[in-house]
């Protein structure tokens, strides 16, 4: 076998070694044999990291044919898939002897790796199914099958639900939270055993004395009168033969919002008390199937939570307790039958999504006492979460904790920015508070279940003694989306940046993507689209927003019209919207299909995205769209909202044809791409006098033509381009925008040639900048330029995305549908300023990209790592092609390297996949 240039290099290192470490001769064959392994292992494509919607093994999903992906790795050079092979079973050991008694797809002749759509037998409710992939590389040759992974259906239909909805109580201003409890046989031996659990507001499920799984605050919050999402759970290891009991703690949440406040949840038209809808299925080894579901002979009683607020917080008397209430030896002959309650309208979902999970423990970094007997923890770090309390004292001793993200000068918690819109209708009201009274039984730990807050600061009153760092410790929640993405450079300030932009958006993605954790909880949809590709590019969020997408459908009215909240409880149809925010229907499914490659969702939603820009195009004027909000939190300078709503007007028309092109309705898709360029015109000729000629208009103004590529054949990008870079110098090289012009100002400038001022922008120190908001001890992102409101939002995060884009030099190509979901990308290092390295890692649907460079003695390194089964072109900063050297070879010869050349003052190359180490002379 030849040895490709990866190999070459490792045995290169491992002779040096045995030459220069001295190994000995038994060292030398041993690792000698490794790296022969290795070379077998890794050199043949190989199939792996299987999903199934997005999700890795996934329990109880309800898409009748489900979408497979995989990705093929490699460590030859222009490596590509030809043809795959699905099998797909009905048992492991079917699939271990390569029987796909359910789909055998045969070979097809396909690069495709993503969304191959499940061609089997139909599966019906329940069904399991183990799967594998082979692939076969550019040569021919076939690989092994992958490691098997599986997925299982849940319940499709509505008659598979044999339970009833039941409650403790139908009144919505009873505040225990409620306890349901059951006793049951299992007869014999156990071969699989599910739970199936919808649980409103939100649920913790228990069976024979524990918690079962890590979920948080679930189901995921939605229109519940129009979706209900439940959850499955494999208990078979939970299950023993004889008498089981199975228990369920029900919280208020999202569906009994008793809270007043400016957004009405208390007047929700889904609100009602706490219900549950819970199946037990058991399948015996000999075939046999029972089934458990929630009915009337449950018991209904209350426990030590009496009080649970998605927006007050949770109080917990543990002398209330009710010690092995979900075992089989509690006597619940004092509890109530359970009533059977009215099913709460929604249809019932797969919960096909990342579920809320801890994702770290912080310890304090500081605790004062500013008044006696007032203790304030400060966690070093601005998050969403809650407190973890670890207490000794006599029972009855009740400790308070109150939330919040600032101190006032005298050291005590100020929350007066986050609890302004609770406290404005009703200021007794409770916010961001637990509350934990002792029993008195020893050490006793303790911490909220159906509730999260945003803080940095945690005030306790009431601690039996002195609070010490052992007492508290602070827990971080979110949406467990993986982290696919990776950024650092030698600017230190941008490393903060971007760690606190990750900080804000995990705090933000709690099964729906937020503003704040802490004053509203809301899905804003304008700050959910203009952070979206950061969360793309540096986490697997993909499945958590295709959930949310289809809230926004739930909301959508019939003539279009959207709200600026999604779920809302019918706020913000009035208020808070427009195209700038409303825009999230249509951008991020576009987003998914340019950074994942999916085309369902676009054609899933194609006629919710024509409607809405039906509603738009009755809302316009000569074409001119002029509703909504505009360029939200804007330094010093506005920006008309018929600027930004129009070019959203644009870009929604464009992806709306777009999608009904996908869906096969290429009538639609030319009625709206006519439509886009009528809008182009229109744009142009009411904003050019002012953007171009003028240059009058706001850096907003300037970067929106620029940035939504508006400007039509004829008319001068130069032109607007001078004006926006006036505009800056004039601002001191400084940001003068709002949340909009944040996001097209960096990639305008950069995708105009000038990222050496997108730069400058972004590492600035001074006000108003991001790194002013680092200089002031910020660890998450802020509201606004002056550090007012609220100090965990993520509607500026698109700097992250930048930074690997316009820094890194990962870059997808725009707005472009050929080359989505990085099939063929660039990459595009820029050394700009005082930057001398910067590297980005980025998992994609396709496999691992790298970009990695830096600057050494005149010379510049670049280490990029492109998947099997793409390609990328890319840029080098030297117009001295021979000075290129690939591996320590001219690049023009390296294997995998297509094409080199100069243009301009760089070189241009195009590489197949594989690592690649160049190295060239600089020219700045």
């Amino acid at each position: 076998m030849p040895l490709n240039e990866a190999a070459i290099v490792s045995l290169k290192k491992l002779t040096e070694k045995f030459r220069t470490e001295k190994f000995s001769s038994r060292k030398f064959l041993w690792q000698f044999a490794l790296f022969c392994l290795s070379l077998h292992a890794h050199g043949e494509l190989t199939a792996n990291r299987l999903r199934c919607e997005y999700l890795e093994n996934p329990l109880g999903i309800d898409a009748a044919k489900p979408r497979l992906s995989w990705i093929v790795d490699s460590r030859e050079r222009a490596q590509v898939q030809t043809a795959y092979q699905i099998l797909v079973a009905s048992s492991d050991a079917k699939l271990k002897e390569d029987k796909g008694d359910l789909w055998d797809s045969g070979k097809v002749a396909s690069d495709r790796t993503l969304y191959v759509p499940y061609g089997g037998k139909a599966l019906g409710s329940t069904q399991r199914c183990v799967w594998k992939v082979r692939v076969w590389d550019r040569d021919g040759k076939v690989s092994t099958y992958s490691t098997p992974a599986f997925w299982e259906m849940g319940l499709l239909n509505p008659q598979d639900w044999r339970g009833k909805w039941i409650g403790r109580t139908a009144d919505t201003n009873s505040s225990p939270a409620p306890l349901l409890r059951r006793t049951f046989g299992v007869d014999d031996e156990i071969k699989r055993a599910r739970v199936y659990i919808c649980g409103l507001g939100y649920y913790e499920l228990h069976i024979n004395g524990h918690k079962i799984g890590d979920h948080l605050l679930d189901p995921g919050y939605t229109r519940y009168d129009k979706r209900d999402l439940y959850v499955t759970y494999d208990v078979t290891r939970d299950l023993r033969q004889g008498t089981n009991a199975i228990g369920v703690i029900l919280g208020n949440g999202w569906y009994n919002v008793h809270t007043r406040a400016a957004w009405s949840f208390d007047k929700a038209p889904w609100r009602a008390a706490p219900k549950l809808l819970m199946q037990l299925q058991v399948e015996y080894a000999d075939g046999r199937m029972e089934t458990l579901a929630t009915d009337r002979s449950w018991k209904a009683s209350t426990g030590p939570i009496v009080f649970d607020s998605i927006y007050g917080g949770e109080t917990y008397d543990a002398r209330l307790e009710r010690p092995g209430w979900d075992t089989t030896d509690y006597d619940d002959s004092g509890w109530a039958n359970a009533l059977v309650v009215a099913a709460p309208g929604g249809r019932l979902t797969a919960q096909m999504m990342p579920a809320i999970k801890v994702d770290r423990e912080l310890i304090p970094s500081r605790i004062t006492e500013p008044k006696q007997g007032i203790f304030v923890v400060d966690m070093g770090q601005n998050f969403a979460g809650f407190a973890e309390l670890r207490v000794r004292g006599p029972p009855g001793t009740k400790v308070v904790m109150r939330y919040g993200e600032r101190l006032s000068k005298g050291g005590m918690l100020d929350t007066a920015d986050i609890e302004q819109h609770v406290k404005r209708a009703d200021p007794r009201q409770q916010f961001q508070t637990d509350t934990y009274i002792l029993n008195g039984k020893g050490m006793e730990r303790w911490h909220s279940r159906f509730t999260y807050h945003g803080f940095q600061y945690v005030e306790v009153t009431g601690f039996p003694g002195k609070l010490s760092k052992d007492n508290l410790r602070g827990v971080f929640i979110h949406s467990a989306v993986p982290a696919v993405g990776e950024f650092e450079c030698s600017n230190p300030l941008l490393n903060k940046i971007w760690q606190a932009a990750r900080w804000s958006y995990l705090s933000n993605l709690q099964g729906i993507p937020t503003d704040c954790p802490h004053r509203e909880k809301n899905g804003w949809t304008g700050d959910a689209h203009l952070a979206a590709e950061q969360g793309l590019l540096n986490f697997d969020a993909a499945a958590v927003y295709t959930k949310w997408i289809n809230d926004i459908a739930d909301e959508q009215r019939p003539n279009g019209m959207l709200p600026g909240i999604v779920p809302t409880s019918g706020w913000g149809y009035d208020w808070g919207n427009g195209p700038a925010w409303d825009s999230a229907f249509l951008l991020i499914p576009y987003y998914l299909y340019e950074y994942c490659g999916d085309e369902q969702i676009l054609t899933n939603h194609y006629e919710g995205m024509a409607r809405y820009v039906d509603y738009l195009t009755s809302k316009a004027k000569d074409g001119i769209v002029s509703i909504g909000l505009n360029d939200w939190a804007p330094y010093k300078t506005q920006t008309p909202a018929d600027i930004t709503s129009t070019a959203y007007y644009y870009r929604d028309t464009c992806i709306a044809s777009l999608a009904a092109h996908l869906a096969g309705r290429n009538d639609v898709a030319n009625k709206y791409a006519d439509l886009a360029q009528m809008i182009g015109k229109n744009f142009d000729r009411k904003f050019f006098p002012e953007i171009g000629l003028g240059g009058s208009g706001s850096q907003t103004a300037f970067s929106c033509a620029l940035y939504q590529l508006l400007l039509s054949p004829g008319w001068d990008e130069g032109r607007v381009l001078t004006n926006l870079l006036a505009s800056i110098e004039r601002n001191n090289w400084h940001i003068d925008t709002g949340i909009l012009g944040a996001k097209y100002v960096l990639r305008a400038l950069t995708q105009n040639g000038r990222a050496d001022v997108a730069y400058r922008i972004a590492s600035q120190r001074d006000y108003p900048s991001w790194g002013w908001w680092i200089e002031q001890g910020a660890t998450t992102l802020w509201e606004q330029w002056n550090g007012s409101e609220s100090r965990n939002h993520i509607m500026f995060g698109d700097i992250s995305a930048w930074f690997h884009e316009g820094l890194a030099g990962i870059y997808r190509y725009p707005w472009c549908s050929v080359y989505r979901s990085f099939k063929r990308f660039e990459i595009k290092p820029n050394p700009v300023g005082d930057l001398t390295a910067a590297r980005a890692k980025y998992e994609s649907v396709r496999g691992t990209i790298v970009s990695d460079w830096k600057i050494e003695q005149g010379r510049f390194y670049l280490k990029a790592t492109i998947p099997a089964n793409t390609s990328a072109s890319g840029w080098l900063p030297t117009s001295d092609v021979k000075s290129v050297q690939e591996s320590g070879n001219p690049a023009a010869n390296a294997p995998g390297v297509v094409h080199l050349s100069q243009v301009g003052e760089r070189t241009y190359f195009e590489i197949g996949s594989g690592t690649y180490f160049f190295t060239c002379d600089l020219k700045r």
